[in-house]
């Protein structure tokens, strides 16, 4: 799974990097995002010009759904059963979205030592990325007519690449520049055409950098959090 990312671009700098518009204010910078928070998303509705971003609660809250409990244990979908889950199937043909991060962190097990090893997941490049997910949309089914609507997300995931795969056996699925316009095509409604867009990403995408313990603490999130250190550095 995947369940800490860095969001730190304005969403200025998102809408003008993914081509977007905007439709939302700023959420602030965000080294420590963690579900439940809310996040950038990007859609594009079929009566919009351009995509548009736009703010969601991480952690999908079905419009069946009988309370917003249920979005704290669907924070991802995993590529392979997407199409298949009730929960997601029906979202994966209407409802899909980029989720812009700057990184993510994933935690790995050292031989000997009690503290896992966080590491802050980057491009090379250093430039965002663009994690496919699903939305919905929900209302109190209590709370009447005038209720407000909740937009919530999930993040998709698939198996490790080389790179990845000795920290985690999961991953974010991460979409090439070439498949934005595709994944988010309201008129892109073929299962096995969707599904073909999600794979691990390329190898030499990403690098893999040693951070502090602090980010452990979902209160930490500041930019510090992202600083290297020596992996030696970490306490036993």
């Amino acid at each position: 799974m995947c369940g800490r990312f860095v969001s730190s671009n304005s969403p200025e700098r998102i809408a003008e990097f993914f081509g977007a518009t905007l439709d939302v204010g700023s959420l602030g910078q965000n080294y420590n995002v963690a579900p439940t928070n809310d996040v950038y998303g990007i859609v594009a509705p079929a009566d919009a010009p351009t995509p548009l971003v736009r703010a969601f609660h991480w952690g999908l809250v079905p419009s069946w759904a009988k309370d917003t409990r249920i979005g704290s244990r669907m924070i991802n979908a995993r590529a392979e059963t997407v199409a298949d889950k009730p929960a997601f199937k029906r979202l994966l043909v209407k409802h899909r979205l980029i989720m812009p991060m700057d990184g993510f962190y994933e935690w790995q097990a050292i031989p000997g030592r009690k503290v896992k090893q966080p590491y802050f997941i980057r491009r090379r490049d250093h430039e965002p990325l663009a994690a496919a997910g699903l939305w919905s949309v929900w209302r109190d089914p209590d709370a009447g007519d005038d209720a407000p609507w909740l937009h919530s997300c999930t993040l998709i995931t698939t198996a490790a690449n080389t790179t990845m795969s000795p920290v985690h056996d999961r991953m974010p699925v991460f979409l090439p520049r070439d498949d934005w316009s595709r994944w988010l095509d309201p008129e892109l409604r073929e299962t096995a055409a969707i599904t073909s867009l999600l794979r691990a990403a390329p190898d030499d995408l990403l690098e893999l950098v040693p951070v502090s313990t602090e980010v452990n603490n979902v209160r930490h999130k500041g930019p510090e959090l992202i600083e290297p250190i020596e992996p030696d550095q970490l306490a036993i």
